[in-house]
């Protein structure tokens, strides 16, 4: 287990640029032609080692509870809003991948409506993955404060409410949060597994939970992978980083599994990725993936910088 947060972000980093030039591809498409390496283009017309919304916003909830020293909502609102406005953030100064409830949420707080954490949907429809997308640093921030369950559950709460409110999203960002804190703690992905779908719930409404009845009530891993959908609602992504990374053997040929599914390849490489990278470790990682990846110093100086803060 590498439990340092520069293997999580390149894991992450890498599962994002495979994803981007095929986001959107069916996987009956990817069957034909399946991601075997790193590619350019393609979907968003992106180069070589480009990343997504989903590393734009890893780094901008790092960069603010670097500054801050502490989980604050409204800050890491903030970097979303330099991101979003300013390009900051991103591979080659340009936006070209976000979602649409992300986008009235950032708006909203940028009208100065409420605070961030109030800001973002709260209906059925407002369940997309795009808070998930962004839970590594905030599960990595939670195991090395040794917080507890309750604690956990609210900076989760909060932080996805930047842009998703609804309970479904909250809910699939703490099982996410949770299974990789119980990864970093040294368990096996099988026991860390179990352990999550042993916690206590009740914090949510029983329609909430059964959303995620085929990740806490069956085993996801022992499903047929056409019963797995890819898409970009918050369980279906969660099931399939899930069914993928609980049937792992390594990082390399695991995260081109992930990508091939289709569809929303982007965010379902990155959370794969994220817990591969600490499950295995950065060295087992493929050199020319890691390498490729744009910016990718800025990056590792940025983990670094994160990591000092728990010294």
């Amino acid at each position: 287990m590498d439990k340092d947060i520069t293997s999580g972000i390149i894991g992450f980093t890498v599962g994002d640029i495979l994803g981007v030039p095929v986001e959107f591809k069916t996987r009956e498409e990817l069957r034909q032609n399946p991601v075997l390496d790193l590619r350019e283009y393609g979907t968003h017309n992106q180069p070589l080692g480009s990343w997504s919304d989903d590393t734009s916003m890893t780094l901008a909830t790092m960069d603010s509870i670097i500054h801050k020293g502490k989980i604050d909502t409204n800050d890491i609102a903030d970097k979303f809003l330099n991101w979003f406005r300013k390009k900051e953030y991103t591979p080659k100064g340009k936006v070209f991948d976000i979602g649409d409830t992300t986008i009235r949420a950032l708006e909203k707080y940028e009208l100065k409506l409420d605070e961030a954490k109030n800001c973002g949907g709260n209906n059925e429809y407002s369940n997309g993955n795009g808070s998930l997308m962004r839970m590594l640093p905030i599960l990595y921030y939670c195991f090395k404060k040794d917080l507890k369950d309750d604690e956990i559950l609210k900076i989760v709460e909060d932080v996805s409410s930047i842009t998703h409110r609804h309970p479904i999203s909250i809910l699939g960002c703490y099982i996410y949060v949770k299974f990789g804190i119980e990864l970093l703690k040294g368990y096996d992905k099988i026991q860390a597994y179990y352990n999550i779908k042993n916690l206590d719930y009740s914090f949510f409404d029983n329609d909430v939970i059964s959303k995620y009845n085929r990740i806490l009530k069956d085993d996801i891993y022992t499903l047929n992978l056409d019963n797995i959908s890819s898409n970009g609602y918050v369980v279906s992504t969660l099931e399939s980083v899930l069914y993928i990374f609980l049937t792992s053997n390594d990082y390399n040929n695991t995260i081109l599994r992930a990508i091939n599914l289709g569809d929303d390849t982007d965010t379902i490489g990155s959370c794969t990725g994220g817990l591969l990278g600490f499950y295995y470790g950065i060295d087992s990682i493929k050199e020319n993936w890691r390498k490729n990846i744009l910016k990718y110093d800025y990056i590792i100086d940025l983990c670094n910088k994160f990591e000092k803060m728990f010294l």
